[in-house]
């Protein structure tokens, strides 16, 4: 049996908290927005966030919060007027919310969320004077096989999510020259895992768990990967340190594992031997586009697809020398972060398997 997909406090509790100094006087609060803030990285970070007695914060997402439903006001970021409405008396906007599943239909829906959204946001901080945007784009926008792109490499995306995210970028780049007075920090983060989130990573380390695990390729491709922990303290980092100007980070938690690293750390972790067969590249796209026909012919959604097998081949490597000469220290090294989220996912399956 899996655990409740709420996430543990105790973990949020115990995360790296960097202290936020009131924007005026003692009296008068830093009051922050986090728009989408009801999933995975919003979460953790508002539990991070609130327990810092300088701001007050407020929760705009279009699902209720599980864990702060008293922060919490129902709003769709598509939804302009309200965005007005709820944003009056911010002082700073953190923007997360986003299309971002792999298997998004129609993939319209990738630029009416994460570029139309983005617009109605910048108008409704411009409407209550806010210039303070904290923005989580991805490092999808550099595209894949790429030599450890840092901030300066090309744009390159090669799917709809990538492209939102990066035409959303390139709208507050435009929007930047003439609001110069405004402070814009873009956040590019990897593939994002932790305790309680359901997304690739999970679902990868329940295949290698599982047993009916398929390492397609050599497995010597690396991964970059950030924990969720990490994530939200940069976030709060940032609105802490990052004032002023425009500035743009990616967001990676070294070392950076390969494929042969993970599955040996998993296994290491829950003391389970996991058996591996290498299978070629070309079996393993041919086996994707199969999913592909399946899922057009019966309308669903399945877990194999051609984009996530070559995602999974793909040298996903990033730099983060930036983030790592801005002063920040991530509370949780990368091994930590794993064997966390493991003990917290699978911990008992692995006890089990140990007695």
């Amino acid at each position: 049996m899996m655990p409740n997909t709420t996430i543990d406090m105790s973990y949020i509790e115990s995360d790296h908290v960097v202290i936020i100094s009131s924007k005026n006087a003692a009296n008068n609060n830093m009051r922050i927005a986090v728009i989408g803030g009801s999933g995975f990285v919003g979460s953790r970070l508002i539990g991070l966030l609130q327990t810092v007695p300088a701001i007050e914060l407020l929760n705009i997402d279009k699902k209720q919060s599980e864990l702060y439903p008293h922060l919490t006001q129902l709003a769709d970021v598509l939804d302009g007027r309200k965005l007005k409405e709820l944003l009056a008396g911010i002082d700073l906007v953190v923007l997360l919310a986003a299309e971002h599943k792999d298997n998004v239909t129609p993939t319209s829906l990738y630029y009416t969320v994460n570029v139309e959204g983005m617009c109605n946001t910048l108008q409704a901080m411009e409407s209550n004077g806010v210039t303070r945007l904290v923005f989580t784009s991805s490092v999808a926008v550099y595209g894949l096989n790429k030599d450890n792109p840092s901030e300066l490499h090309p744009a390159d995306p090669f799917n709809d999510y990538g492209r939102s995210k990066w035409e959303a970028e390139c709208l507050l780049q435009e929007w930047y020259d003439t609001h110069r007075e405004w402070n814009i920090n873009i956040l590019r983060p990897t593939v994002i895992f932790g305790e309680g989130n359901r997304g690739n990573v999970y679902n990868l380390l329940r295949q290698i768990i599982s047993g009916r695990f398929l390492m397609v390729g050599n497995g010597e491709n690396r991964k970059s990967m950030a924990y969720v922990g990490n994530v939200a303290s940069f976030i709060t980092f940032l609105i802490e340190n990052k004032k002023e100007g425009y500035n743009v980070f990616n967001y990676i938690d070294k070392p950076d594992f390969t494929m042969n690293d993970l599955v040996y750390h998993v296994g290491d972790v829950l003391n389970k031997h996991i058996p591996t067969t290498h299978y070629p590249y070309w079996l393993g796209m041919f086996g994707g586009y199969c999913f592909d026909t399946l899922a057009m012919i019966t309308g669903k959604k399945l877990s194999v697809s051609s984009v996530r097998v070559k995602k999974f081949c793909a040298v996903t490597q990033f730099d983060s020398v930036k983030v790592q000469e801005s002063g920040f220290r991530p509370a949780f090294t990368m091994e930590e972060g794993l064997t966390r989220t493991l003990q917290y996912e699978f911990g008992s399956e692995g006890r089990s398997e140990k007695c």
